[in-house]
This record gives structure tokens, C-alpha cells and sequence, in this order.
């Protein structure tokens, strides 16, 4: 989006640059990820980065309301109550839809929040190997706040093992080695020293929790580094476990499970802000709209896109029994514009921005980004198949 750097970046891009760029992030891993990296990373203007983070400083606002909590207590729901509940979330991801306005102002709206964390590491260690193999400008940041490579892995340090030794701290997800997005576990492991375990691995004795090292040494665990997707887990009757997220014991979770659901879709339509899309409960409609086609219908809880319908009809509302309607938004639709040039097709793209809020912090703070690009109708792999230029990336901001 900044002209002449990616009028550069096209006409230097070789196939071969783009290969040793992979083979950076597999060697940094050990492992090669399941989707597709994108060949390029997105330049961000001035204009542009200024009005992503006072997006972000307006959502802010909302989440620091003192009575978020309370607007927010009946996302946890019944048997999916965890002790421990931290006074704030950790980690927020912010996704924008980059748009093009009547006037052909760029314009970033507001498509997801989420109290969780996202990728990290990975999206450093993708931002660093972008800039080993390509030329991109040294005035450019992924990071923010003045952050280097060094002092944000420190930052992050300090939050997920904080006084702990490492081996005391734990990286948890359900089957970690079959999760589309590992390679940020393997990547955290490596630069935190904390272990990548699953649901399954954890052991409890009374209120503590443990492991057993490859020695079958008992290792007590002290944090929990959440990865787990609670409504997902519900759905996993088949574990063989010992630790259930319900019960009391001797752990801090590091990104409480609470807050995956109070900071989430339900938050959307709280938000009043010319950055976000007019959002509505289901269950608040006053009659369905007119121009039904110009909005998304999404169920609260799910995700990746599950449920998503983006061409809703008045059936599909109907067909939703009314006790059930609370548990739905309709969301105006946004036209993310095809702006970033490619070697064919221009891309669509969405920015995330990636926040976290130590304890005893008044706000959180923006630290860095991810990026996916699209040339398909949605954001997602189903609708990029085939394509080139297209997926995960990183945005290197002018800041």
C-alpha cells in the first residue's frame, strides 16, 4: 500500500528468495506449516497505521468500562465456569477489514475481537525472515512501541512465565502436534524454554498439577499459557484426562478462559465507533432488514468461521428458534478493497492487531501484527485454494 516500496518489492520478488524464506521459518521450527505463506508481507502507511491504533484505543475504551464485566457475564455459560478469573483479559487480537470508502479513503472496520492470544512468536520470527530474505525498508516496524526482537521476547517473558521457571510453565492446547497453527507453539517453546503440552499430558494430585518430564521425573506446573478453545474442548468427550478446566487448583492461567468469551463476538455490538460496522443481537431485531444482503449473520460461539452465513436470507433468520436468537449477531457486511499489488490479481487484506494487558497495567497495549491476504470472497483457506499471493503475512507499519 506504500506505492514505491511495493512497486520495488514486485519487481525484486524471485521464486527462489520466496523458497529460503520458507526453508528460514522450517529451520527455525522444525516444522512446515499447513498453510500457505503469503510471498509477500504488506507495507502500511502513515495514514493507515494511525487509524488502526486509534481503532484499537476506541475498543479500548469500551473493554475499560467498568461494568464491562457485568455486560459481558452471561457469555459464560452454564458448567463452562473456570476458577481463577484474572480482572482483565492478557491478550486481545483485533481484526480489521481493509476498505475503500465512497470518497476512496482507505478505512480499516472492525470484523473480530477476541480475548486470547494469537501467534506471537511465530509472527516475529515471520517478520524477521521476511526482512532476512527481501529487501524491506529498515524506517518499517512490525513491532510497536519501540520493541526489538529482543526486548519484545522479554515482554513476553515477563507475562506468560513471569517468576516461574520455565519448566514450570506450560504452553496448553488439545493435541497440539494436529493444530493447524503449532508452529507458534514451537516457536514460543524455543524462545521461552516452556514445554508444548496437551490436555491429556497433565496430571493432579489433590489441588496440584504436574507432568512427567522424558525422565518421568514429576515436573509441577505454576502457569498455564491458555491455547485451549473452551466450546471446542466441550465437544471432546473422548479425552483420557485428569485436569478439568472447572475445578480449583494450584495454577495461574496465563489468558483466563473467561475471556475468550466475554471479549468476543457478543462485545460487537457494544462498540460505537465509526470503525466498526453496525452490529446487532438477533434477539434485539426489529424485524429482519430490507437489505438483508448487505449483512453477515454469525453465531456468537463458534470459531474460525464456523456457522458464518454471509449471504443470509430471512429463512435462514427463522429457521432460528427465538430462545436461541441472543446467541446470533447480524452484522453489516464491509468491502475489504483488492489494494496490495501482486504478480497477478491484486489481494484483499485483514490486519490483526495483537495487544496485551499485564496485570496491574490501566489499559492494554498494541504490541504487533499479523496480516492475511486474501483473493477469494472471505478471509480463509477454502476461498484462497489454488491461489498465489494469498495467507498468512505480517504488516511492516510507518509508524
Amino acid at each position: 500500500m506504500i506505492k514505491n516500496i511495493r512497486t520495488a518489492y514486485n519487481a525484486a520478488f524471485t521464486e527462489e528468495k520466496y523458497q529460503a524464506f520458507l526453508n528460514e521459518i522450517y529451520l527455525e521450527t522444525n516444522h512446515k506449516v499447513p498453510f500457505h505463506i503469503a510471498e509477500t508481507p504488506v507495507f502500511v502507511p502513515k495514514a493507515l497505521s494511525d487509524q488502526l491504533f486509534q481503532a484499537c484505543d476506541e475498543l479500548v475504551d469500551t473493554l475499560c468500562r467498568p461494568d464491562f464485566k457485568a455486560l459481558s457475564e452471561e457469555t459464560i455459560l452454564p458448567g463452562c465456569h473456570v476458577p481463577g478469573e484474572t480482572a482483565h483479559s492478557t491478550f486481545l487480537c483485533i481484526d480489521f477489514g481493509i476498505c475503500v470508502d465512497e470518497v476512496g479513503h482507505i478505512s480499516p472496520q472492525l470484523i473480530e475481537i477476541q480475548g486470547f492470544p494469537s501467534l506471537f512468536f511465530y509472527q516475529d520470527l515471520c517478520a524477521r525472515s521476511y526482512r532476512k530474505h527481501f529487501d524491506i525498508p529498515d524506517n518499517l516496524q512490525h513491532l510497536f512501541g519501540g520493541l526489538t526482537t529482543e526486548t519484545y521476547v522479554e515482554r513476553m517473558r515477563q507475562i506468560i512465565v513471569g517468576n516461574s521457571k520455565p519448566e514450570n510453565v506450560v504452553l496448553l492446547e488439545v493435541e497440539p502436534h494436529k493444530q493447524n497453527t503449532q508452529v507458534d507453539f514451537w516457536a514460543t517453546e524455543r524462545a521461552l524454554g516452556i514445554k508444548v503440552k496437551c490436555l491429556t499430558d497433565l496430571k493432579v494430585e489433590d489441588r496440584d498439577v504436574f507432568y512427567l518430564d522424558e525422565n518421568g521425573r514429576k515436573v509441577t506446573v505454576e502457569r498455564i499459557y491458555n491455547r485451549v478453545i473452551f466450546d471446542e474442548l466441550q465437544k471432546r468427550t473422548d479425552l483420557q484426562r485428569e485436569f478439568y478446566f472447572e475445578k480449583e487448583y494450584n495454577i495461574q492461567w496465563v489468558g483466563h478462559p473467561h475471556w475468550f468469551a466475554r471479549i468476543s463476538k457478543h462485545t460487537l455490538p457494544l462498540f460505537n465507533s465509526d470503525f466498526v460496522p453496525k452490529s446487532t443481537y438477533l434477539s434485539e431485531l426489529n424485524g429482519i432488514p430490507d437489505d438483508l444482503g448487505s449483512y453477515v449473520l454469525k453465531p456468537l460461539y463458534s470459531f474460525s468461521g464456523k456457522g458464518v452465513i454471509i449471504h443470509p436470507t430471512a429463512a435462514d433468520i427463522e429457521v432460528i428458534p427465538m430462545e436461541e436468537r441472543k446467541n446470533f449477531i447480524l452484522q453489516k457486511k464491509v468491502a475489504y478493497a483488492p489494494i496490495v499489488e501482486t504478480l497477478d490479481d491484486p489481494a484483499k487484506v485483514e490486519i490483526r492487531m495483537m495487544l496485551v494487558w499485564e496485570d496491574g497495567a490501566a489499559r492494554p497495549e498494541v504490541i504487533t501484527n499479523l496480516v492475511r491476504l486474501s483473493k477469494g470472497e472471505m478471509v480463509g483457506v477454502r476461498y484462497n485454494m489454488g491461489k498465489t499471493w494469498v495467507g498468512g503475512s505480517v504488516g511492516f507499519f510507518e509508524v
